[in-house]
């Protein structure tokens, strides 16, 4: 049965109300001024960063990227971007916790590099073990109603499955299941992926969906802004 709140109520997610149904990605961005504009424009419930970014980026960038994560003063949502094991993504949740000085993660296990599709087998299990060692789990996942009822099984109280393959901007390519999905589970769920135009974003939510996740058609829009 579907019980999502309606655009009006604040959305909330374990426990924590946010004034905001727009969360907003980090990466991609042409400079860290426009994301930094981008953010003071759209005020986002949260804001996901990448625990490897920093590793990438170096010391001095990386440390320039956390001092303005934490000058915007909006949550982070470390991520597990990257992880293709079960191990690899419990041990960068827990090094993001350690940077990140958050409980919050965005568990991303992929399973497929081309497509960057979920590791549908393999989610449920660390989800659950993060979930156990104190971690509040939002994990990326497809539109499979079977895979979202597992992980809220396990403890997760929201989902965020892809309406589309992160980046493509497609917008939902499975209405039928995304629908389902909403009308079946009455926890949050945030459409993570895949969502190219407002129209898109618009779409899930007049769906009954709590909330949308951006990154690509933001960063790489013509302005930003």
């Amino acid at each position: 049965m579907n019980t999502a709140c309606t655009p009006t109520d604040p959305l909330v997610l374990y426990g924590q109300t946010f004034h905001s149904r727009l969360l907003l990605g980090t990466a991609r961005y042409p400079s860290p001024a426009t994301l930094e504009a981008s953010v003071q424009r759209a005020r986002p419930a949260m804001l996901t960063a990448s625990l490897r970014r920093q590793q990438v980026v170096g010391h001095s960038a990386g440390n320039g990227f956390w001092e303005l994560l934490r000058k915007l003063d909006v949550q982070v949502l470390p991520n597990t971007a990257g992880c293709h094991s079960v191990q690899e993504a419990i041990t960068t949740a827990h090094m993001a916790r350690e940077v990140f000085a958050t409980p919050w993660i965005k568990l991303e296990l992929i399973g497929d590099d081309y497509t960057l599709q979920p590791d549908t087998l393999n989610l449920v299990e660390v989800a659950s073990r993060l979930i156990k060692d104190g971690f509040q789990v939002l994990p990326y996942c497809t539109e499979d109603l079977v895979l979202c009822q597992r992980l809220v099984d396990v403890g997760c109280q929201a989902v965020m499955p892809w309406a589309a393959p992160i980046g493509t901007g497609k917008g939902p390519v499975n209405p039928y299941a995304l629908r389902m999905l909403r009308e079946r589970l009455s926890v949050p769920m945030i459409v993570d992926a895949g969502l190219g135009l407002p129209s898109h974003a618009c779409q899930v939510m007049e769906w009954g969906f709590d909330g949308v996740l951006l990154n690509t058609a933001v960063a790489l829009a013509q302005d930003p802004v």
